[in-house]
């Protein structure tokens, strides 16, 4: 019998994504899939944190979620970031993560980043501000960020940037957010 001759845990692997949901968590199965993302981004690839990534905000931030779609049903969490108010109209992004074998699939990290800021811009926010590394800051400027400092976190050199509001229209529907395609669907 055929069905028998094929590895079904193999078959994920062999479909690919059509499109990427980008949206507040909402599921419980987002935040666990977005907080071991993070684990394997910051703690096991970067060795930025040890054992886990989790601190004092993410009990007060609204994670964002990346979910890869097939046909239209969710498959899995394959990006995340989190944002939060740090003070009145001054927000904050960070621990933005994509899994290592989407980073060049359908723009996930820049959506992700439109919907943090977007979002943010719908509840009133008025300075967007992050701590990005380094090495991603040509995704930032080219996303109408500014850099304000640089400075050294966790022993890595990052930016202290803001993003130019007026490039983030307010996003009132952050729990549904935004869908992009995969570069191959479309």
């Amino acid at each position: 019998m055929l069905a028998e001759a094929i590895d079904l845990d193999a078959l994920p692997t062999a479909w690919t994504a059509s499109e990427y949901r980008i949206k507040w968590t909402t599921l419980p199965w987002e935040a666990d899939q977005a907080f071991r993302l993070r684990r394997a981004v910051f703690c096991i690839e970067q060795g930025i944190f040890v054992g886990d990534d989790r601190d004092a905000t993410d009990e007060r931030a609204q994670q964002l979620v990346a979910v890869s779609c097939i046909a239209g049903m969710p498959e899995q969490v394959v990006g995340t970031v989190r944002i939060h108010e740090d003070e009145q109209g001054v927000w904050f992004g960070s621990r933005l993560a994509v899994h290592a074998a989407y980073r060049r699939h359908g723009k996930i990290g820049a959506t992700l980043i439109r919907l943090a800021v977007s979002s943010a811009h719908a509840l009133g926010c008025e300075t967007f501000l992050a701590h990005v590394q380094s090495q991603n800051v040509p995704l930032f400027r080219a996303l109408h960020w500014d850099v304000l400092a640089e400075e050294m976190l966790l022993g890595r050199p990052h930016h202290l940037m803001q993003a130019q509001l007026d490039h983030y229209p307010p996003c009132a529907t952050p729990r549904s957010g935004f869908v992009t395609h995969s570069r191959s669907a479309s």
